[in-house]
């Protein structure tokens, strides 16, 4: 069996156990991208928390959030943690979509994945998990998001090596996988899914995971 095949039943597996994730929640670009950097050492709903504040002042709009200070930014942005460390990354960001596209993101999603994701990794505060996520969920283009879930789940199922890097990670599956936003997306959702409630660090729940048949 080739990988594209192997890695696609892994898939298969997940989504007819799990059904559709409809990640990643948020009703603009802007506001998938906003979590995807509050995101960072967080979970979710901490997150929501933030971006809630800034919807109730009308505030997750780029340009109002470029005017804020930091100070204001850090203490809205509170609950996700790490505020001052995110609002340094928010308004770098902010200040990217204002040199870049001029707040417009159908101007980034007209630009080379490749060149974007370099552009993106260029801003102060965006590593490669926060970039892709935003190049995949935020501008529906394919570039797959890889996390601690995805190397746990993989090197006890034998088909990546423990000490592979993030870049080896994301070649693995994109040189394997048909590059398609829909199931780069959907993929990466179940295997966060997968990870936190059977894949744990601690005390696995192996028997009882959707990848069990993997491991007869």
């Amino acid at each position: 069996m080739n990988r594209e095949t192997l890695l696609l039943n892994y898939f298969d597996a997940m989504s007819s156990r799990l059904g559709p994730s409809n990640w990643w929640p948020g009703d603009s670009p802007f506001e998938v991208s906003v979590g995807a950097i509050l995101t960072q050492n967080t979970n979710w709903n901490n997150v929501n928390k933030a971006i809630l504040n800034l919807k109730n002042r009308d505030l997750l709009e780029p340009k109002k959030l470029l005017l804020l200070s930091e100070d204001e930014l850090a203490e809205l942005i509170r609950p996700a943690g790490y505020f001052r460390i995110k609002a340094k990354r928010l308004k770098n960001f902010m200040y990217f979509l204002n040199n870049e596209c001029g707040f417009n993101f159908s101007v980034l999603q007209n630009k080379d994945i490749d060149q974007l994701r370099s552009k993106l990794l260029g801003v102060n505060g965006i590593g490669p998990e926060t970039a892709d996520s935003i190049i995949l969920y935020a501008l529906n283009k394919p570039s797959f998001v890889v996390d601690a879930y995805t190397k746990r789940i993989f090197n006890r199922h034998d088909l990546v090596h423990e000490d592979m890097d993030y870049q080896e990670l994301r070649d693995f599956f994109m040189s394997c996988l048909p590059k398609d936003t829909g199931l780069y997306n959907e993929y990466h959702a179940l295997l966060v899914m997968v990870g936190k409630k059977w894949c744990r660090k601690k005390n696995p729940l192996c028997l009882e995971c959707p990848l069990s048949i993997f491991l007869e």
